[in-house]
Parts: C-alpha cells; sequence; structure tokens
C-alpha cells in the first residue's frame, strides 16, 4: 500500500522565500496558479502576450510576461503547457535559466521519462500531478477540500525535493485529500495506458460499436444513442462513487446478471491481450515517438482521425438529442 501524505506532513515554508513560474494558464495553470497564490505563495506567470489565457491570468492580479523571463525569475517552474509543446518551449526559452539548485516541474512526466526534456544534473525535477481537472482542483480549494494528487522525486539536487513537492500539493489543496508518492515512470505509463484502454480510446470505442451494432440491427439511432451513450453517466457517476460493487446494488437484477455474464464475453481476454500490447507500445516509447513526429510533422494523423470521428452518426444523433435537454445547458 502506498504511503498517503496529509497536511501534516508538508510544510508551505519551505516555498515562502521561492518564486514559483507557472508556464501556461489554461485548464490546470490556471487552477494550480490561483491556489497557489491563495496560500499565501509568490507566483509568476508565463503566458503568450495578448491570448486569452494571457488577459485571464492579468485579470485574476497575476504578473504576466514571457517564458524566458519567467524561468529567469522563478526558483521553481512548473510547466503546464500541452505535452506535445513542452519541448520545445523548454529548450527554446527555460533550459538556459535552469541554473545550479533551481527546481523544474510538471504535473505529467511524458517529455522527461521519455528523455524529450534532458535537465541539467545539477537542478531538482519534480512533479506533482492532481488527480483531477483543473476546474475541480480550484472548486474543491475554495470548498475548504482538495482534489488528491500524486508527487515523485526525478532528480534531488538539493537534497529537499520531496520537501518542496509536498509544500507545493499543500499550496493547491492536495494534501488536504492525500498524496501518493510514485516515480514518474509509473505515473507515465499507468496515465497513458488508462487514457488509451480504458478511459477514452476504450470507452469511446466500446460506445461507437454498441451504436453502430444496434443501428445496423435496424433500431433507431436514438435508442441506439440512449442506450449505449447518454445512460452511460448513471453507472459512471455510481462507479465513481460507490465503487464496482456499489453501482450494481444500485441497478436491476437483470442489468446486474446481464453485467456478469455477458461482459466478459465481451471484454474477454483477446482484448486483455491488446490492451497488453498497447502498454507494451507506450513503456517503449513506440506511443511517444509516434505522437510527437506527428506534433513535428503538423499533425496529419491527429487531424484525420479527429475529422473522421467528428463527423460520426453518433455526433449528429448526439447533438439532436442533447439539444433537448434542458438541464445540460445550466
Amino acid at each position: 500500500m502506498a504511503k498517503v501524505y496529509y497536511d501534516q506532513d508538508a510544510n508551505l515554508e519551505v516555498l515562502k522565500d521561492k518564486t514559483i513560474a507557472i508556464v501556461g494558464f489554461g485548464n490546470q495553470g490556471g487552477a494550480q496558479a490561483q491556489n497557489l497564490k491563495d496560500s499565501g505563495l509568490n507566483v509568476i506567470i508565463a503566458e503568450v502576450e495578448g491570448t486569452p489565457n494571457w488577459n485571464r491570468a492579468k485579470e485574476l492580479g497575476f504578473e504576466v510576461m514571457d517564458a524566458s523571463t519567467a524561468a529567469k525569475r522563478g526558483d521553481i517552474v512548473q510547466i503546464l503547457i500541452p505535452d506535445e509543446m513542452q519541448a520545445g518551449v523548454y529548450k527554446k526559452f527555460i533550459k538556459k535559466f535552469m541554473k545550479n539548485g533551481k527546481t523544474l516541474m510538471f504535473s505529467h512526466g511524458f517529455n522527461v521519462h521519455f528523455k524529450a526534456i534532458k535537465p541539467a544534473k545539477d537542478i531538482n525535477v519534480i512533479m506533482v500531478a492532481p488527480k483531477g481537472p483543473g476546474f475541480m482542483v480550484r472548486e474543491t480549494y475554495n470548498e475548504g477540500k482538495g482534489v488528491p494528487a500524486l508527487i515523485a522525486v526525478y532528480q534531488d539536487a538539493t537534497g529537499n525535493a520531496k520537501d518542496l513537492a509536498l509544500a507545493y500539493a499543500k499550496g493547491i489543496g492536495g494534501t488536504r485529500a492525500g498524496v501518493f508518492e510514485t516515480t514518474f515512470k509509473e505515473e507515465v505509463e499507468t496515465d497513458l495506458f488508462g487514457e488509451q484502454t480504458v478511459l477514452c480510446g476504450g470507452c469511446t470505442s466500446l460506445v461507437k460499436a454498441g451504436f453502430e451494432t444496434l443501428v445496423e440491427a435496424g433500431y433507431q439511432p436514438e435508442m441506439a444513442y440512449f442506450e449505449c451513450v447518454h445512460e452511460l453517466k448513471l453507472i459512471v457517476d455510481l462507479i465513481y462513487k460507490q465503487g464496482i460493487a456499489g453501482m450494481r446494488k444500485a441497478i436491476s437484477n437483470t442489468a446486474e446478471f446481464g453485467d456478469l455474464t455477458v461482459g466478459p464475453e465481451i471484454i474477454s481476454e483477446k482484448v486483455k491481450k491488446q490492451m497488453g500490447k498497447a502498454l507494451k507500445n507506450i513503456q517503449s516509447g513506440k506511443f511517444a515517438r509516434k505522437w510527437l513526429k506527428d506534433h513535428k510533422d503538423g499533425y496529419p494523423i491527429f487531424s484525420a482521425l479527429r475529422e473522421k470521428d467528428q463527423n460520426h452518426q453518433i455526433e449528429k444523433v448526439g447533438a439532436e438529442l442533447r439539444s433537448m435537454m434542458s438541464w445540460l445547458k445550466k
């Protein structure tokens, strides 16, 4: 069982004399920056001048500047821009300012683990990864609560890198809920695997396959959407709050019997073997290389696949049905 750290295990004082530079004021960057500021810490923002994120950071009272200036001034530099852009920004604007004793931070270890970013040996390299989207990180903090988080130390040049990670996690509210210690390797590989095979890739492919099966069998697409897409939220919410066993207690006996008898036939050993193959591609760096190359080439694969799915019948039917659901517009 992993050790869990709480508020009493972290000391914000180790950050009191530090300047924390947040590179990127998007969903996660904006939330973390505001929480840190409200925790009494000194935060500056790196953004592209004139963009909505630049303007929003200014409106919220932050000192905003370009990435080079922020990296030069920051004792701790937290990079919170998209994975595929981090290496380019780091090499061009940040690397030369990461001097002896500074701390380089991430909330996802993708670029460090796959060697797209190779930090100097005389700096700390740490990770604090909230297990929730930015809006949740901010909302729960304002409620006096927090989102569980992960911490990891890749390099400890100063001897207190873990203390810095725990303090940062406390600053964003993570220690209120619990902070788990991991490694860059474990965080990256499990995160990518979950996204690809279950949470995003597996889920959306399963939903589309179910929808297509019903429509091809002659059922109305609206009925297929309700049964394979719309009601998914009910089941996911139950699992989120009560676990799989709790969900099964809440559904009908007929649904549970179908779950237990048919589910394993759909997600069979063959599917698990494919999941194993996906995991190996993550572990070997094959997926990372493919993704970074597609970014470098201008996203030809990504754009084509995105456009194809955006034009799927499930999107057209879904848009029509959701327009009838007034509560979704709140």
